[in-house]
C-alpha cells in the first residue's frame, strides 16, 4: 500500500544570482506539488550549507564540491520518484551541465533578474559587503556567474510576480511529463 500517487521522479534545478528569487519561487511549487499528493524535496543552498556541505567555502572548488553533493543527493532522490526542487546559484556552466548528466530527468529553471533588482532584493546586506571587499568571491560582484545557454524555462523575476513564475514552472513540468 502506498501513500502518495505513483509519480516520475525529476531535479527542478533552480540556479541565478543572489536574491533573484529562486527560493521563494521554489518553495511555492512545492507547496503546490505536496497539496497534490506527489512526495517533494527542497534543497536550499543556505539550508544545506548549515549541514551537509558546512565545511566547504566560496572558492571556485569548494563550490564545485557543494554542487556535486547536491547533485548526488538530488539523482538518489530523482531515481526513487522524488520531485527534487534545488535552489542554488550554482554560477558555473560546466557543474548544472554535469548535474543534468548526472540525475538524467531534469528541468534547469534560469531565475533571470537584473544585479541592480537583486541588490534592492538583498535584505541580509551582502552585495553591499561583497561591494566593500568584506565578502570576498560574492557571485555577481567578485565572482562570475555564468548564464545558462539552453535552460527549460527561464522566469523573469523583475518582470513577473511570484504567482506568474510558479505557475510558468509547473506548466512546464507538466509539459515536459514530471507532474
Amino acid at each position: 500500500m502506498s501513500c502518495c500517487k505513483e509519480q516520475r521522479g525529476v531535479t527542478v534545478w533552480f540556479t541565478g544570482l543572489p536574491c533573484s528569487g529562486k527560493s521563494a519561487v521554489a518553495d511555492v511549487v512545492a507547496e503546490r506539488l505536496r497539496a497534490s499528493g506527489l512526495r517533494v524535496e527542497r534543497l536550499d543552498g543556505d539550508i544545506i550549507r548549515q549541514d551537509l556541505t558546512r565545511d566547504l567555502g566560496f572558492s571556485k572548488a569548494d563550490r564545485d564540491e557543494n554542487i556535486r553533493r547536491v547533485t548526488f543527493v538530488s539523482k538518489l532522490l530523482t531515481r526513487n520518484g522524488v520531485a527534487v526542487l534545488t535552489s542554488f546559484i550554482s554560477p558555473y556552466r560546466e557543474m548544472r551541465d554535469r548535474a543534468r548528466a548526472e540525475v538524467g530527468d531534469f528541468m534547469e529553471v534560469y531565475v533571470k533578474c537584473p544585479l541592480e533588482v537583486c541588490m534592492k532584493r538583498d535584505v541580509k546586506g551582502m552585495y553591499q559587503k561583497a561591494l566593500r571587499g568584506e565578502i570576498k568571491e560574492f557571485t555577481g560582484v567578485s565572482d562570475p556567474y555564468e548564464e545558462p545557454e539552453r535552460p527549460e524555462l527561464v522566469l523573469e523575476t523583475d518582470k513577473e510576480t511570484l504567482e506568474e513564475s510558479v505557475g510558468r514552472v509547473l506548466d512546464r513540468a507538466r509539459e515536459l511529463g514530471y507532474v
